[in-house]
């Protein structure tokens, strides 16, 4: 279990003046505090409409009635729960240390915005060992979610997480949000991809990053290891190697973004030396993923 807690003890407090913004319709079936498009039966008033055959009689406002003899009915806005799902990537190159621990922030923090607005959340981190996700809705589940991710193990599978999220995946999320590195090849990508859409009204992708997968400051011979396949490189970084690989870095990111306009999926790049607090109050405010 973790001995140092991800986030502050006063997190949830800091986090209750944001909430989730989503233009997705997709519903759940339970009241929540998400107005939808639909008219149901909350506190807050809509307009009259003229009664119709098959309304409730117990709508008919018989004020109204009293004033025009016409019978009018009152409609009243809908609020339904949004469903929010969270799938966390725990393959091995989601293993470095900084990017482990925000990765895991992330996911706790977004879990408490939608625990504390009363809808519902479920979680799953694909990993080697498939377990039951986490599924609840209240804000008295906050600190229980948070111990959940608090307690996950390192990153240690080794096979493909494109290949293998579709089946940790619940059908008609409105939110789902998927927290990777994004480092696995454009041609997987893209087969999930054009499969998410029939999960989720709004799809979302974090993709945790590093300063030293940004700007890698090796010097010298070195051996790199592919943390996934284990294989080893022997190289001597210089100027040019280094120039390589930046111009290989920035066509996957660049692809990865055309694939994501392509399938209607919001994909934002996130610097885990930012911090949790930067993220979260400015560069997803920013980005109108929360308000």
């Amino acid at each position: 279990m973790s001995t140092e807690p991800l986030v502050p003890k006063d997190w949830a407090g800091k986090l209750s003046r944001l909430s989730l913004a989503t233009n997705s319709k997709l519903r759940g079936q339970h009241k929540g505090s998400h107005r939808s498009q639909r008219f149901g039966a909350s506190l807050d008033f809509s307009d009259f409409r003229e009664y119709s055959p098959g309304d409730d009689v117990r709508q008919i406002d018989w004020n109204v009635y009293a004033r025009t003899e016409k019978y009018f009915i009152k409609r009243f806005l809908d609020e339904q729960e949004m469903r929010v799902h969270i799938i966390l990537d725990s393959t091995k190159s989601m293993g470095d240390k900084m990017k482990w621990t925000f990765a895991k922030q992330l996911a706790i923090s977004i879990g408490i915005l939608v625990l504390q607005r009363d809808d519902r959340l479920s979680f799953t981190a694909v990993t080697d060992d498939k377990k039951p996700p986490f599924r609840r809705k209240g804000a008295t589940y906050r600190k229980a979610y948070t111990q959940i991710i608090s307690d996950l193990k390192e990153p240690m599978m080794t096979r493909s997480f494109t290949d293998n999220v579709i089946s940790f995946l619940p059908k008609d999320s409105t939110v789902l949000f998927i927290i990777s590195d994004c480092l696995e090849t454009i041609e997987s990508w893209e087969k999930l991809l054009q499969k998410l859409p029939k999960f989720a009204g709004d799809i979302r992708i974090l993709q945790v990053v590093t300063e030293d997968e940004l700007k890698p400051t090796y010097t010298g011979d070195v051996q790199l290891e592919d943390v996934e396949t284990n294989h080893q490189l022997n190289i001597s970084m210089s100027t040019s190697v280094l120039e390589a690989y930046e111009r290989e870095r920035k066509l996957h990111q660049q692809a990865l973004e055309l694939l994501c306009r392509k399938f209607g999926v919001k994909l934002l790049q996130v610097n885990a030396e930012d911090g949790i607090s930067q993220t979260m109050f400015h560069q997803l405010l920013r980005a109108n993923w929360v308000q």
